[in-house]
Order: C-alpha cells, then structure tokens, then sequence
C-alpha cells in the first residue's frame, strides 16, 4: 500500500474527529452478570467527555457487556426502574465523543455499551449487530469477507448506535448521514417495552431515534447496510477555494467516484483562499485485496506534523504545499476503502493536558459555499484560538431525521481548533462559535449539535425548525423524563 495515501486520508478524509482525547478514563474492575461496575453503586462520581471540559456529576456509571438478547434487556429495565422510582435519569453512550454533555445524565444512571456481537448477511450485504459495537469491529469481521461499511464515521471507534443517534456521516459519495443505511432497530422505551422500529414499521420512532441523541429510547441491536470493499486510486486538484462548491458537485456526478473530500488552507496569510478536492476511484484490479490496514508509521509521522501545526504559520504553510505539491507527484497509489477509513481517533491525540481539541461543524449549500468562505475569514482570525484543520465532505439530502442538518444537500465543514484548557479561551471559543452560528444560519445554513453547546436558544430553534414538535413528542413518550443529557437540559426542556 502506498504510504502517502495512507498519510493523504489520515490528513483529509480522516480528520473529522481527527486530534480529539478521549479524557475520561474508566477503571477496569470485576465485572458482575455481564455489567461491569465502573464506579461503586452507592457513590457519586463525575464523568466527562471529549471536550475534557464537560466533567458532570452522575449517580453511577455501568458497563454493559451482555450479549444483545434477553440479558441485556433485562439489565436495561432494570435501570429504567430503579432511576424513575429514584427520581433519576439514564443515559447511554459508547466512547462518549461528543463534547457538550450530549452523552452524559446529570446526577443520572450513566451506561456504557461495549458490545462487539455483529453477524454478517453476505447474501443480502448488511449486518446484525448489539448496538455497542464499534466500527472497528465491523470492519474486523466484515473485510475478510470483502464487506465493509457502507457509511461510517471517518474514525473507527464509535458505536454504531452511537453514531445513528447523533446522525454522523462520513465521507463516501453520493450519500447521507449513516442513518440512512439502517434497515431496523430494537429498542428499550422509557416505560422498558421493547420496539422494533424501520422506515416502514414505527416510521415516527425511527426517524425521532435518528438523531435524537438518546431520548426516544435504548437501541439494542441494529441492521444496517455494509457494501463491497474495494481497492481505490486517488486523484487530487488543487482550485481557489471558491470554485470548490461547484466543482465537488460537478466531481461528485461521475458514478465512477466513491469517496470523496476536500481541504483548505489554514495559515493566516491564505486563509482559506485555497482549496484541494481528493476523489477516489476504483481501479480495474479488483483480486485479492489486502486485509485492512490500521494506523503505521505514517500516520505517526502524520501526527507530528499535524501537531507542529500549533503556533507555527509556517508549519502550517509546509504542510499545505506537502498535500497540494508534493504529494500528487509521489503518493496516488492505491487503496482500499476499508482502510482509509480503518483510523482511530488517538491518532491525532494531542496528548497535552493544558490544551483540548474542539470540533466545529456546518453544513451550507453548495452555492453559497463563497459566502461561508467570507463568513469564516471575518469571525475566525478574530479569535486567538488555534486553527488546525478543515475538511470537508458533501452529505446528501436527509429527509427522515426530526432534528436534520441536511434538508437539502450540503457540503460539510468540519473544523478542527486547539484551545487552552481556561476561562478566556472558553469565551472566546463560545464568542466566535455563537457568531459562526448566526452568520451560517443567515445564508441558510446549519451547525452540528454534538460539540459545544454554545449556540443561543434561539439560534437553536432557527437552525432546527422541528424542535419543539421533537420535545412535544418526547414528553408523551417518557412522560416521566427518564432519559435526558445536556441537550435536553439545555435546549429542549424549555420548548
């Protein structure tokens, strides 16, 4: 395998959640029937997330290991019980990646899933699996059988559950969020029934359960869609970043391109002036592909460089001309697609306990994708925050979710900052994020709700017009409101 190309994903496509610590930590202690108790029962404990700026009082924090059949329901209600005759709320996570308590139940019953159960439908390409299991574990087991994700984050360690439930994408073409390839679900109520729930049975369900963040109800298992692997060669054109709207779409209207993404100058002095668009195509060799790689030497030496970035405008100019100049002239071997996507998040880990990585997102139409540009250049050079990295993607249509991002197709810029760990660099991150928001909601655009929670209320409802019809249907389905996170807390519990 080529080694750039490796070191071409892991910069591009594979920096969505690229550079982020996952700072919670989770003692390993004897687990009981299946549950591993991570904390005593009868303690308080505090837990955080991503961000290591959400850190939360909770009443308890369990692992559920159990298979995905009648012991973890079992476990499920049991939790659902105890908490609402407590007064309580639950919460589910997996790796807990997103950065504004969306995950976690303030004074709540805290569940983990890690579960790796998946079964492979070759025949009829998708898979069974507990709702814990990490994308990792898919490609495990669906590579050898030249299987692999049909939509996926671009890091493998989340839960698949996990990622329906904040609505992810990834960056294959021409597609939508990751929901869009689930076929069925069973899941826990709040009241402890069991449903199962698909795009034809329990629509409403479904599509309130895709991206609801956990509030309709605890997915068990789930079906969702794999797709041939298969071996890809990259092509890479550099543009004024202007021109990348209309040339992704042009790009993306060749069937022959499966995965797709673009990048954007970073440091000062050409601030997002410039642009490069990486398409993959398959090649004609389809025999024998190699098993999915992970993480090498070259995403090492890629993690340096990416971290030198930190300060250093000339860092940042160099590793610019690296993927725009050089990299077109030694790298374009071929890959296959489940190892462009084979990444885990510590890859990029900063590893620096005085500073955090926060993400920021926005979807806008492809039109107006000059208007963003100018947006960006006014509100971000303003702050003093550390701007690392911006990759973007294109996400189709999404007409099922109550809370979409995607009503209509958008491009996808995912931002990557380094802020310090203090008060001040907090408020200038919540100034520039709030004045991001405003700005993108002006041109039509929207924001990703997994990071910091630092929108206004009414920029919240502006941006996610179903929101209060989302609440309204959320009271009458736990009425007792069982399951809650910071989101609720925060914007819906007013609505």
């Amino acid at each position: 395998m080529n080694n750039y190309t490796r070191r071409a994903a892991l910069f591009g496509g594979g920096a969505l959640l690229g550079g982020v610590a996952m700072r919670q930590s989770m003692p390993s202690n004897p687990s009981l029937d299946g549950v591993q108790i991570v904390q005593p029962r009868q303690s308080a404990t505090m837990l955080n997330d991503a961000s290591g700026l959400s850190e939360t009082p909770i009443s308890r924090h369990i692992v559920m290991r159990d298979d995905r059949g009648e012991a973890l329901i079992t476990a499920i209600r049991a939790e659902l019980t105890e908490a609402r005759s407590e007064g309580r709320c639950v919460n589910v996570g997996a790796a807990r990646h997103s950065m504004g308590g969306q995950a976690i139940p303030r004074g709540g019953h805290a569940i983990t899933f890690d579960g790796n159960k998946i079964e492979i439908d070759r025949d009829h390409s998708f898979m069974r699996c507990h709702a814990g299991a990490r994308w990792r574990d898919v490609i495990a087991t669906a590579d050898p059988l030249e299987l692999g994700p049909r939509v996926m984050q671009s890091n493998n360690d989340f839960g698949i559950a996990a990622t329906f439930c904040v609505n992810a994408h990834g960056w294959p073409v021409k597609e939508g969020p990751m929901g869009s390839t689930v076929r069925a679900f069973d899941m826990v109520l709040p009241d402890g029934d069991l449903v199962s729930c698909s795009p034809t049975q329990n629509a409403d369900l479904f599509d309130m359960t895709m991206g609801g963040y956990g509030l309709t109800g605890i997915i068990t298992q789930m079906d969702v869609d794999l797709r041939p692997n298969q071996r890809l060669t990259p092509s890479f054109e550099p543009m004024p970043a202007e021109e990348f709207g209309t040339r992704f779409i042009d790009a993306l209207a060749d069937p022959d391109v499966t995965m797709a993404y673009g990048r954007l100058s970073v440091d000062r002095a050409a601030f997002m002036s410039e642009a490069l668009m990486i398409t993959y195509r398959a090649t004609e060799d389809q025999n024998d592909l190699p098993p999915a790689a992970g993480s090498g030497a070259a995403a090492r030496v890629a993690s340096l460089i990416y971290r030198a970035q930190l300060g250093n405008e000339g860092m940042k100019r160099l590793r610019w001309w690296f993927e725009t100049g050089l990299a077109p002239r030694i790298g374009g071997g071929p890959v296959t697609r489940n190892s462009l996507i084979n990444e885990p998040v510590a890859t990029l880990d900063d590893r620096d306990p005085y500073r955090t990585d926060i993400l920021h997102e926005y979807f806008v139409s492809p039109d107006r994708f000059p208007e963003f540009l100018n947006i960006c250049r006014e509100v971000i050079p303003s702050s003093y925050q550390e701007f690392l990295n911006v990759t973007l993607r294109y996400v189709d249509t999404d007409p099922r979710s109550w809370l979409s991002y995607a009503p209509v197709p958008r491009i996808a810029a995912v931002m990557s900052f380094s802020q310090e760990m203090t008060s001040r660099a907090e408020e200038d991150m919540a100034r520039m994020t709030h004045a991001l928001i405003e700005a993108v909601i002006s041109i039509g655009g929207t924001y990703y709700l997994p990071y910091r929670p630092h929108a206004d209320q009414m920029q919240f409802e502006r941006a996610y017009p179903r929101a209060a019809e989302f609440a309204a249907a959320k009271r009458t389905l736990d009425p007792d409101l069982v399951l809650r996170n910071n989101l609720w807390d925060q914007y819906l519990e007013t609505l």
